[in-house]
């Protein structure tokens, strides 16, 4: 259903457990080495959504590490991202020359820990979100804030290399058409075509128990 997300230069791949085996590359296996059983079988899922969507692409296939921040590490040329929650595993990939960056994030279609909205969500935001809780309470719009920002983290930091914290984003859902947008209060770096980057622009959707975030920006100013 992510694809929904995402232009046609865009190749999806998800998964809704972990029952297909997989073999990883021993870059990846070591990131997964030490840990717990649940953390080996969904990384494990994610990369391999990762690595058939690369060979849709024309990739051949090659191991995607993890850099000093986690993020995954992809072949030269491809712009991606990867996502898993609990009953969800997805990765997106394009070619560098179509799209700039790409963002996605899933998160269960459930409230936010108590708390946790006052860590992530700015003083307009929180008002927004408890209003829109109050009058369409069929979207847990709090947990969608926090999905949009994760999204929005991980199509900067290919960019701009460096940390973003929630408070550095402001963002606008937009509840009928299914849209987002994110304005950076921060600088941001300049893209191809001599663009500053002051934001970003998105898509969600809350389906099949799911709220899921996606941000992909073209690599072509006029496109």
């Amino acid at each position: 259903m992510i694809e929904r997300l995402f232009p046609d230069t865009v190749v999806a791949r998800e998964a809704f457990d972990d029952s297909v085996p997989v073999t990883l590359f021993p870059e990846e296996q070591a990131l997964v080495d030490k840990a717990v059983d649940k953390r080996r079988r969904e990384f494990g899922t994610a990369r391999r959504c990762a690595h058939e969507a690369l060979a849709e692409l024309g990739f051949p296939a090659t191991a995607v590490p993890s850099g000093p921040r986690r993020e995954p590490r992809w072949p030269h040329g491809v712009v991606g991202s990867i996502t898993h929650c609990a009953g969800y595993r997805a990765a997106v990939v394009a070619r560098s020359t179509d799209l700039a960056t790409v963002g996605i994030d899933a998160e269960p279609h459930e409230p936010l820990p108590s708390g946790v909205l006052n860590s992530i969500a700015l003083p307009d935001e929180t008002g927004w979100i408890e209003a829109h809780l109050a009058s369409h309470p069929q979207v847990r719009w709090d947990r969608l804030l926090f999905c949009a920002k994760e999204a929005v983290y991980k199509a900067w930091y290919p960019l701009a290399q460096r940390w973003l914290g929630f408070e550095e984003a402001y963002v606008e859902m937009d509840p009928q058409t299914g849209g987002f947008t994110a304005k950076l209060l921060v600088d941001g770096p300049v893209l191809p075509g001599d663009r500053p980057l002051t934001g970003f622009s998105g898509r969600w959707l809350a389906s099949d128990g799911l709220l899921i975030a996606a941000i992909s920006v073209a690599a072509d100013p006029d496109a």
